[in-house]
Formats: structure tokens, sequence, C-alpha cells
């Protein structure tokens, strides 16, 4: 679900967007088909992850940040000497 949010929510905001600048009947139908065009993106963007290496594979990829391990500046050794 987390995959297929963040295409839907940027359909939606560029939709809505093109919806609210004039709102007419004609834009609202435009921008329904560009938040429908962001879910079809995600869900066909989640299926191609999931038949890849896995969903969970792909999130633990996204959401890891090596860079925040060492806020310090400090190199952490796998060995410690006693």
């Amino acid at each position: 679900m987390q995959i297929v949010a963040s295409p839907l929510l940027i359909g939606l905001a560029i939709g809505a967007t093109i919806y609210f600048s004039d709102p007419t009947t004609t834009r609202l139908f435009i921008g329904i088909i560009v938040a429908t065009v962001g879910l079809i993106v995600g869900i066909i963007w989640a299926t191609r992850q999931w038949k890849g290496k896995g969903t969970i594979w792909f999130m633990s990829r996204i959401m890891a940040t090596p860079e925040l391990d060492n806020i310090d500046g400090e190199q952490k050794s796998e060995t410690t000497s006693n």
C-alpha cells in the first residue's frame, strides 16, 4: 500500500491543482483522470516490485538510512577488543 500511495498522492495533488485553478466540469474530469492515472501507475509499480525481489525488500531499501547510522562521524568497528 505504501508503494501505491506515493504515485496516487502525486496524482491527487496534480489533479486537485488542475481542478481548483478553475473549477469547471471539464477540469474536474481531467483531475479525476490524472488521479486515476496515479493510482494505476502505483498499482503497476507495486506489482512489479512484488514480482521482482519482493515488496518487503523494496521498502527496506527505501526506508534504510545508512547516512544516519554515523551521525557523530564515528566509524563503528564490527569487532570489539577487550
